[in-house]
């Protein structure tokens, strides 16, 4: 464990916290201080060390997650983060970790399903917002999702249905409508594309 130094006060202040009680909960600030300092590697130690006795503390989840984050292991930050979205949704530092970490790892459906959580609990965010509309265009481009097309509805709606028969099912008339929403969709993954690479 490295040696705290007075450019970090907060690790000296929960190290010696943790000292006292290694079995408290202080270990998520201390590897959240850690990691803050740029001691990643402390900050996975210690967070694995609570866990040990915490496991199911959901913000030593988090603090764990964090520093896998930044030492680019998003699977690891997935599996560590799986029951903390199920059991405490509306912890969105989870949501976005999980986001991201799918995004990353090239899991669309699942990084959708993060990012509308999140948009769900802040619906006035509107970068999340923005997100949300892009991955829902990337699934759909992989077949994770499909559109419905309902009358009178300019762009449809997304629906558990085989893509390629909505086309044929339509009339002549709704074809050229096809044809733009399409071309949406590819100008909208094309953006989840230039996404992807500013994240890494």
């Amino acid at each position: 464990m490295a040696k705290p130094t007075p450019y970090h006060p907060l690790i000296h202040t929960y190290l010696k916290k943790y000292q006292e009680d290694p079995t408290s909960r202080v270990f998520a600030p201390l590897a959240e201080a850690y990691r803050k300092a740029g001691l990643v590697n402390e900050a996975v130690d210690i967070a694995r060390e609570g866990l040990r006795i915490h496991p199911g503390f959901a913000g030593g989840r988090v603090a764990l997650a964090r520093a896998l984050f930044d030492l680019k292991l998003y699977a690891e930050v997935v599996e560590e983060l799986k029951t903390v979205v199920q059991d405490v949704p509306d912890n969105l530092v989870a949501q976005r970790l999980m986001g991201e970490s799918c995004l990353m790892l090239g899991r669309v459906a699942e990084a959708l399903s993060a990012y509308k959580m999140l948009l769900y609990f802040a619906p006035q965010d509107n970068e999340t917002s923005r997100v949300v509309q892009e991955l829902e265009a990337q699934a759909y481009q992989q077949g994770t999702l499909v559109l419905r097309t309902d009358p009178g509805t300019e762009w449809g709606d997304y629906a558990e249905k085989p893509a390629n028969s909505a086309i044929n099912e339509d009339p002549e008339l709704h074809k050229r409508r096809w044809i733009a929403r399409i071309e949406f969709l590819q100008s909208l993954l094309q953006k989840v594309e230039r996404y992807k690479t500013l994240r890494t």
